[in-house]
């Protein structure tokens, strides 16, 4: 599913129009961009949780030339799973 065929759904399910249902959707991922973004997470209970991670630097392997090379540290975006959106699959 793309994000019209989600805004589409949650128009469908909401009642809401399409241009709304944008609205919010670009509402809510704005949130959590600003959220992640201040080193805070987000806990939906039944959803799931949004949370920023470091990953340390490590050293990996070119595919192409076999070479080692460094890979930096970096912060990432982890989601996990709540038991509800869990159990739906």
């Amino acid at each position: 599913m793309n994000k019209a065929q989600l805004i589409s759904a949650m128009a469908e399910k909401s009642g809401l129009s399409k241009v709304d249902s944008k609205k919010a959707l670009d509402s809510f991922l704005g949130s959590v961009a600003e959220t992640l973004k201040a080193g805070d997470k987000i806990a939906l209970v039944g959803f799931g949780t949004f949370s920023v991670v470091q990953k340390a630097a490590r050293t990996g392997i070119n595919p192409a030339t076999k070479q080692p090379i460094k890979i930096a540290a970096k912060k990432v975006v982890k989601f996990k799973a709540g038991s509800e959106l869990a159990g739906l699959v």
